[in-house]
């Protein structure tokens, strides 16, 4: 019997670590220590900048703040702007963003591509294009090269090597 209310409290407090974990998130001050890494952000907005030709900038730093001590910023490219609906409606409010922190010019800065990432969704990916232009069936492109084979019409051919 104590063994099964030992194995109960560990196993809620198990559950309870995990949840807590998982809804964490950082403060935009702590952006820029985890660089290349997917987080959630949690910041309020002050005003949504219209940047010109559907280039949004979300900023999170209060208008006391200097521009030199304004390390993160998210970022909304026109691509993405039916994805991400009506930015406007976040200013003034308090939000949790999760993306991928990148840097630009010594700043931290997420990029909103979807407006799940608000709700603990993932961006959306984003392919290189200079890796599209490689590819290209046009060009000859390969998407990748086989150490022990060589690409073809269908696929990857492997030489065999016999003993």
């Amino acid at each position: 019997m104590r063994g099964k209310v030992y194995f109960t409290v560990f196993f809620a407090l198990t559950l309870v670590h995990v949840y807590a974990k998982s809804n964490s998130c950082i403060s935009p001050e702590e952006a820029l220590q985890h660089v290349g890494k997917d987080v959630c952000v949690t910041a309020h907005v002050y005003r949504v900048v219209d940047a010109g030709e559907g280039v949004h900038f979300l900023d999170v730093c209060s208008p006391e703040t200097s521009d030199e001590d304004c390390h993160f910023f998210i970022l909304s490219l026109s691509r993405d702007e039916k994805s991400v609906g009506d930015l406007n409606a976040l200013a003034g409010r308090e939000i949790r963003i999760r993306g991928t922190v990148h840097t630009i010019q010594g700043h931290g800065e997420i990029t909103l591509s979807t407006r799940n990432q608000l709700h603990g969704g993932k961006e959306k990916f984003q392919p290189n294009p200079r890796l599209l232009k490689s590819f290209s069936a046009e060009n000859g492109g390969q998407a990748f090269r086989a150490r022990n084979g060589t690409m073809g019409q269908h696929g990857v051919h492997f030489h065999h090597r016999g003993k």
